[in-house]
């Protein structure tokens, strides 16, 4: 075992399965270890660099910040903060944000929002929140109770009360659970990243938005991982064609920074008054320089090569041996391998490919500026890695 695979053993706590790399540096999308070994990355941080390792813009974005104020809390304005959400606003029609630092904070501002709203709207016992068996809505205590898969449960009893799981995709069920538990608001995401890639159907999605409508019940979209560009669109709700009136966003926002954002809606703007939720960091101008940076590169040019990328992807491994199928949008891809999935994980990182799983599917959350002709020789080793 080297020295730092010792230092890290003896003083972090036991709680990642790391892969035997250390990254010591990196440029758009290929990283470097203390080897000198070089490595394509596929998974961008579990899509977090949204636009690779040291981009140069986001780099003076933030650097700049740094020269000038790197923290000053809520206590007072800073222009990064403003016009951050001045930008989501925008380009979302949503009309307020509060800003965190991960997108489980995101879900628990949004959580937070919907009992508040229902609360005042319908009584305090309207606090139910219908979520998606095999969602995964973050860490901690509430977001657990939020996800929709039981393994994550086990161990933290007992979780927020308050939640019910239905299964994806079945309309007749949500339908069933609005009409027994009147609740606060329903919680989804648009593609399921961590219970394995799984796009909803458009027809349930629509379903969902026309209930809450219904009932005056809050739809909430978790764009945490589908967010800012990665499924080809800004966030992946508008391939369905609804106006959520929560949305939650965390890791590509800030291109390797920690932030995350819940934008609300006109219904629900001003349901937070002074006391009711903070954040000592949410905010933080250097965060929200990059997070600033992040967005106006997310332009009509660099969304469409998000899908040529995709559909390049799609192209070359549909048919490669090893496959059994593809699913997900953009490029956030659930491959489902003949092999384990952690034997071709194993290949690629030998190979010179960074890559993720999840359940039983080889995860590709790539840089969405990735070059092709890197991407290329990526998907060249994946698929050897894959046969």
């Amino acid at each position: 075992m080297s020295d730092w695979q010792q230092r890290d053993k003896n003083y972090i706590a036991n709680t990642y399965a790391r892969f035997p790399v250390e990254i010591i540096s990196g440029k758009g999308s290929v990283v470097t270890d203390t080897a000198g070994k070089e490595y394509i990355d596929l998974g961008s941080g579990i899509g977090v660099t949204a636009l690779g390792i040291a981009d140069e813009g986001w780099q003076q974005a933030v650097i700049q910040q740094l020269g000038l104020v790197q923290h000053t809390s809520n206590l007072y304005y800073t222009d990064p903060c403003a016009r951050l959400a001045e930008t989501l606003c925008a380009r979302t029609g949503m009309k307020k944000v509060f800003f965190s630092n991960s997108g489980a904070e995101a879900n628990e501002c949004a959580i937070k929002v919907a009992r508040k709203y229902a609360a005042q709207k319908k009584g305090a016992d309207c606090y139910t929140i219908i979520t998606l068996e095999n969602s995964f809505h973050g860490r901690t205590l509430t977001t657990l109770a939020a996800t929709g898969q039981a393994h994550f449960h086990a161990l933290f009893q007992p979780l927020t009360p308050g939640f019910v799981h239905v299964p994806a995709n079945d309309c007749a069920a949500l339908e069933q659970a609005m009409q027994t538990y009147n609740p606060a608001a329903i919680l989804l995401e648009c593609v399921q990243g961590e219970g394995g890639v799984i796009p909803l159907d458009a027809d349930f999605v629509q379903t969902a938005a026309r209930l809450a409508a219904q009932q005056d019940c809050l739809l909430m979209i978790d764009e945490v991982q589908t967010g800012n560009g990665r499924t080809a669109k800004l966030y992946a709700y508008m391939h369905y064609g609804i106006q959520p009136d929560v949305v939650t966003t965390a890791k590509g926002l800030g291109g390797g920074l920690p932030i995350g954002a819940t934008l609300l809606s006109e219904k629900v703007q001003d349901v937070l008054t002074p006391g009711d939720h903070g954040s000592t960091y949410g905010g933080n101008p250097v965060c929200c320089a990059g997070a600033l940076h992040v967005l106006e590169s997310l332009d009509d040019t660099l969304l469409d090569e998000v899908q040529k990328k995709s559909d390049y992807i799609l192209s070359s491994l549909e048919s490669a041996a090893g496959v059994q199928s593809i699913t997900g949008k953009g490029l956030m891809l659930g491959i489902l391998p003949e092999r384990p999935v952690a034997e071709v994980l194993a290949r690629c990182l030998e190979r010179g490919v960074l890559c993720l799983s999840a359940k039983q599917k080889v995860r590709l959350l790539p840089a969405l500026n990735i070059p092709m002709d890197t991407l290329r020789i990526a998907i060249d080793r994946l698929k050897d890695a894959l046969a």
